[in-house]
């Protein structure tokens, strides 16, 4: 490296042509990885705006008063392959098609975790509330809207009564 290429990089000269699309303005980090603006390319890099490099990644909330009072931890990989562990209240745990949603510590605030990315699964899913008792049937479609809908609006009804009686945990 010269003394010309050392200037041009200490005074972001450093844009390149892209060695796959060949498109001017890429950057080289100085890990050696090839970021460019084109979207076709596949060196495209969707944090890079406005010619900067941002970090990728995610941000977590750090403030709050939240604590579980029955707390359970998860590991997770979000989706920059990045490892977090998050500390959720085992009550709030429900299952949503192929997530589960949970109030997590310190916020209190419910994120929804895909089950695929969940490093501890089997674990948690241990210890969650179970919704049904082992072996009883599930509640059929009409038995879930009844259930639903009654646990939504605070309300009840003989029918929701008798669904309720025979799904206690629901």
């Amino acid at each position: 490296m010269g003394l010309l290429d050392f200037l041009r990089s200490l005074f972001g000269g450093n844009d390149i042509q892209c060695p796959s699309c060949s498109a001017a303005g890429a950057l080289k980090s100085s890990d050696g990885l090839i970021h460019c603006k084109n979207p076709v390319c596949p060196y495209f890099d969707p944090t890079r705006r406005r010619g900067t490099l941002r970090q990728a990644g995610t941000t977590v909330p750090s403030r709050g008063d939240f604590r579980p009072e029955h707390p359970i931890s998860i590991r997770y990989r979000n989706f920059a392959g990045q490892d977090r562990d998050f500390s959720a209240e085992l009550g709030s745990i429900v299952r949503k098609n192929n997530h589960l949603v949970a109030r997590v510590a310190p916020t209190g605030s419910k994120i929804a975790l895909s089950r695929d990315r969940i490093q501890n699964l089997a674990e948690v899913e241990a210890t969650m509330p179970q919704r049904v008792a082992s072996g009883q049937d599930w509640p059929t479609p009409r038995e879930r809207q009844i259930l639903g809908y009654h646990k939504k609006h605070g309300t009840t009804s003989p029918r929701y009564e008798q669904v309720r009686a025979k799904y206690p945990s629901w």
